[in-house]
């Protein structure tokens, strides 16, 4: 009960900072696009699908932290839980350097010579390349200290700082509107500036109440190649996740250009404030169930594995379904004239956010047990071949349409899904036969 009465709690303050999120950013959006254009928007757009490709490095090291740090609060461990966060935050800052790097280099590369978007604005997006590479940079850095609040279960600071978060951003929505003669780089600049006032907060809100989180160097070369060889795994994972997301964002530039690019951004603001409202009531769970694993209560880890999994289903259906029979409406009361494709593309994420609800308890059941190198391999292979199955679809004129991507989207996800569920038996002896019976039967 108590675990219970803690995961109600932290998913009250979750969706606090959802609505405030969300409402946020559906506004800000409409304002940014209008004060932008649709081909400033979707050079924005891009060039952050791009600085997210590299974010694959730190997500992945997110991962781990978050899973070792709620490992070690579930044994009860203090020593062991200073150590980690103090190796992890030395791991990300080595990435963060990393980060820089290849955005500098491989980057570049691609911007000058791939990239399409109006000749005219070259000068703007080197600009805005390099700003989002730094606000990147200081996004990377937070990780340890999120991790640490997430593992700790103290989500209501996400609500109070969201609070502050959102009313900054629009400050600079409402500053774009009257100030900047080019309007794409002053948001770039703007947006930069909040990222660095959130960030440097989440640093002294952990400093003041986690003793943990006091930085020490530490010497034990196995435990750092015990958590690199961990995020290693989560990495080639969240390549495949950025493929599918990001690269999609990139084919369809290729073949289509910015205007559908608008499109996919809309989409997946859409899809990501769908899904926010789902990754929200799990989040709340997440460390419950590493803890679950940690203190080796199979059965207990498995019945909330199941409550969770249904209950994401009948969260995202409750939004989905509004937002599926009425898109074209919506999108004309948010945006007033939405991007060509918006509405054919929002529809059919829409239903990938149904699938991929289900998939989410099961993905932090199969991290907890720490043996994810076959899992990864099988599962991210899958998922990554959403982006050549897309590209040969197009180069080959199979479709000539960006809503296929989409479609490949949610093709693989009913696989990935599957296979999921069988690493999570052969890990954990995992039940399918009750799985089935009081989750995918009842949804």
């Amino acid at each position: 009960m108590s675990s219970n009465k803690t995961i109600a709690k932290n998913t009250l303050f979750l969706y606090f900072r959802m609505v405030l999120v969300m409402g946020v950013t559906l506004y800000t959006s409409r304002i940014v696009l209008r004060e932008l254009g649709v081909s400033d928007y979707g050079i924005y757009s891009v060039i952050g699908g791009f600085i997210a490709l590299f974010g694959v490095f730190d997500s992945s090291m997110s991962a781990a932290t978050q899973r070792y740090l709620s490992y070690d609060i579930g044994k009860g461990n203090i020593e062991q839980l200073k150590k980690t966060f103090s190796c992890s935050l030395t791991i990300i800052i080595g990435i963060a350097f990393l980060v820089l790097l290849l955005a500098e280099t491989v980057g570049l590369w691609y911007v000058n010579y791939k990239m399409i978007y109006p000749p005219e604005r070259s000068f703007a997006v080197k600009i805005v390349y390099q700003i989002s590479i730094f606000t990147a940079l200081v996004g990377i850095i937070q990780v340890p200290y999120n991790a640490l609040i997430i593992a700790r279960e103290d989500m209501s600071v996400y609500a109070y700082i969201s609070f502050a978060e959102v009313s900054l951003k629009l400050i600079i929505v409402f500053l774009l509107v009257y100030f900047g003669s080019d309007k794409l780089i002053t948001y770039s600049i703007l947006y930069f500036c909040v990222t660095v006032i959130v960030r440097l907060y989440y640093q002294y809100y952990c400093r003041k109440n986690y003793k943990e989180s006091i930085f020490t160097f530490v010497k034990d070369r196995n435990y750092y190649n015990e958590l690199i060889g961990y995020s290693g795994w989560n990495l080639f994972g969240n390549v495949a996740y950025v493929a599918r997301g990001q690269g999609g964002n990139m084919v369809l530039n290729l073949f289509f250009g910015t205007i559908a690019n608008a499109a996919y951004g809309i989409t997946l603001q859409i899809q990501g404030a769908v899904s926010l409202f789902i990754n929200n009531f799990q989040l709340a769970a997440n460390p419950q169930i590493i803890k679950l694993y940690a203190q080796q209560d199979s059965a207990k880890m498995q019945h909330l594995i199941n409550q969770v999994s249904k209950f994401s289903f009948y969260l995202s259906f409750l939004l989905v379904a509004p937002f599926f029979f009425n898109i074209n409406l919506i999108l004309e009361l948010w945006l007033v004239h939405p991007p060509r494709y918006s509405a054919l593309l929002s529809r059919i994420s829409l239903l990938c956010v149904l699938i991929d609800s289900i998939s989410g308890p099961l993905m932090t059941g199969i991290q907890a047990t720490g043996k994810i190198k076959a899992y990864q391999m099988v599962v991210g292979c899958l998922v990554f071949l959403n982006l050549p199955i897309s590209y040969l679809l197009f180069k080959l004129d199979v479709f000539q349409s960006p809503e296929v991507v989409f479609y490949v989207w949610l093709s693989i996800s009913f696989l990935a899904l599957a296979f999921r569920l069988y690493f999570l038996r052969k890990t954990q002896g995992f039940q399918l036969a009750i799985f089935v019976k009081r989750v995918l039967f009842r949804i």
